[in-house]
């Protein structure tokens, strides 16, 4: 009988390909989400979908899942569903837990900002621990779920 042991590694940094496909399927997870609940139920209460002016109330629901989707996914589960496919997980780079406060800041504020002038997230593909600029706001990562290996065990 052969035993095994199991050996941890650094993290493996999720690299800007990885992130930006995970990115795209949680986008269109939001786009079904507002597609299939939030739009029938404006138009079931007659409320026009339609730009009235600056901001319009369908524009403001949907940023508020927007933003939900990415936070509440975040702290209960560490990653959202784009994440889960590709077998990614936000981790603190502290050693701490992720507080409300740090997810509400790397998801809410620091992805404004990073949507908001997409050049910013770029910047994944050149810092050392592959951080997005709401990662280094927050101080954390996205890495690769599986971090150990598991080898043969000598006698």
């Amino acid at each position: 009988m052969e035993r095994t042991k199991i050996k941890t590694q650094a993290p493996a940094y999720a690299g800007f390909w990885m992130r930006f496909w995970a990115y795209l399927l949680d986008l269109i997870m939001i786009f079904s989400i507002n597609g299939m609940i939030i739009k029938p139920i404006f138009r079931g209460i007659g409320v026009s979908l339609v730009d009235t002016g600056f901001f319009s109330a369908y524009g403001i629901v949907s940023g508020i899942v927007f933003y939900a989707y990415f936070i509440l996914m975040t702290k209960y589960f560490q990653q959202t569903i784009g994440k889960m496919v590709f077998g990614l997980k936000v981790i603190p780079l502290n050693e701490k837990p992720l507080s409300w406060g740090t997810i509400i800041f790397r998801e809410g504020i620091g992805r404004y900002i990073s949507a908001t002038i997409t050049i910013l997230y770029a910047i994944v593909a050149f810092t050392p621990k592959k951080q997005g600029l709401h990662d280094i706001f927050a101080d954390t990562s996205v890495v690769h779920e599986r971090r150990n290996i598991t080898e043969p065990a000598y006698l």
